[in-house]
């Protein structure tokens, strides 16, 4: 085992007064923004830039360069990054970060990134955290910190080993947004009829939600009564997904005979969140695709019961997503202190109808687009697993390369 401070880096920290520097072109300027816990290579999809005149040295002391480790000691404490070749030079970060710069004839900076970044220094990092009135870590902290440090060879053979698997999950990443704004554009041409399936024709309606649904406000009870008893639907799960399925349900509430008949919950309700911080997150809706037994719902959301049959369940699982939708639900929303909407506004609200076989048909589409998205995402799951066990193993020299 080896301090890191034994390796003789030069260690350092950004400087203040970037201000009057700050430029729509010119040097990358790195911020904590575009470092991220997934991976240590920077994200500079939001790149900041700062013009230095020829006599400035603000710079000078943190100027970047290929191969440094940086890592967040405010705020966000123990993200680390690591300079490679795609970063444009020269470059320079704030006062939130620290960089620390190896001899790379004697040691690998993506090796030690790699280290900082495991789940032991993580946890020494926020164990030496000052939590005084602004949250901040010495850099004495990076220094002190021990390694198990193979020859130079095998710790670039280890580096590359985990950055293999990093562009694996880059690549799924950009697939997956990829299949996401395909998605986001199929539900705009579809659930407003600008794009017709195949052998399907004919005018689409324009229905008030008030006409397909009568709302209802949801079950308030003090915090005693929470945590145990009766399933309830709760925010979260109208907020977290469009779908909701009765054995996810994890939230529980004690109540009598009379609330519960009184907040009961159907298949084929749908639920809208009527109170948050913005707009933006104020109606919107999940639909109850399960037959559910002795449920109820949260004062935090409304429920919209059918009236009649007009409307697929499954086609309610997209129809109040499209744009169109969503722009007259936040338009019509009333703001205090917090943002709101109500069974009046939300019956307002007129929704593009297609007849009930397109209904399904467009459900399908759709569906299949989320089977897809989700398939890719259990493989970006399993494959993060995969390179968290890999830098458990190889970064300790519990396993070793061949």
């Amino acid at each position: 085992m080896v301090r890191l401070g034994d390796l003789e880096p030069f260690v350092t920290s950004g400087s203040r007064g970037w201000a009057s520097y700050y430029s729509e072109r010119g040097d990358l300027f790195v911020r904590i923004t575009n470092l991220s816990r997934a991976s240590i290579y920077l994200d500079l999809t939001d790149s900041k830039f700062v013009k230095l005149p020829p006599e400035a040295r603000e710079g000078i002391r943190t100027q970047l360069h290929e191969h440094d480790v940086l890592i967040s000691i405010t705020a966000d404490i123990g993200i680390v990054g690591y300079v490679d070749s795609s970063v444009p030079l020269p470059a320079y970060i704030n006062q939130h970060i620290a960089l620390v710069r190896f001899d790379p004839s004697k040691t690998s900076g993506k090796f030690v990134s790699y280290f900082l970044a495991s789940e032991k220094p993580q946890k020494l990092f926020r164990a030496a955290t000052d939590t005084g009135a602004k949250a901040g870590m010495s850099l004495l902290t990076v220094e002190k910190l021990q390694t198990a440090l193979p020859r130079l060879p095998e710790q670039r053979a280890i580096a590359e080993a985990l950055s293999g698997v990093d562009a694996l999950l880059g690549e799924l990443d950009r697939l997956i947004a990829k299949k996401r704004d395909l998605k986001q554009a199929a539900m705009q041409q579809l659930l407003t009829g600008k794009t017709r399936l195949l052998g399907y024709r004919g005018n689409w309606e324009q229905v008030r939600l008030g006409d397909l649904f009568s709302f209802k406000n949801g079950l308030n009870k003090a915090k005693e009564f929470f945590g145990y008893g009766t399933p309830i639907v709760n925010y979260m799960d109208v907020f977290g997904s469009s779908m909701i399925r009765f054995s996810d349900l994890e939230g529980r509430v004690s109540l009598s005979k009379p609330e519960l008949k009184n907040f009961d919950v159907q298949k084929g309700d749908v639920f809208f969140t009527r109170t948050s911080e913005t707009t933006e997150e104020i109606g919107v809706a999940s639909v109850m695709l399960d037959e559910p037994t002795d449920t109820v719902f949260s004062g935090f959301v409304l429920r919209a019961r059918p009236l009649n049959e007009r409307l697929n369940n499954e086609f309610k699982a997209y129809c109040f997503g499209s744009v169109s939708v969503r722009k007259q639900i936040t338009s019509k929303a009333s703001y205090t202190t917090r943002a709101l909407t109500n069974g009046k506004i939300l019956s307002e609200v007129l929704l593009p109808l297609p007849p009930v076989p397109e209904q399904i048909a467009i459900a399908e589409v759709l569906s299949d687009m989320d089977a897809d998205l989700e398939a890719l995402e259990n493989r970006r799951d399993k494959t993060r697993a995969l390179k968290l066990g890999m830098m458990q193993q190889l970064l300790t020299g519990r396993t070793r390369l061949i």
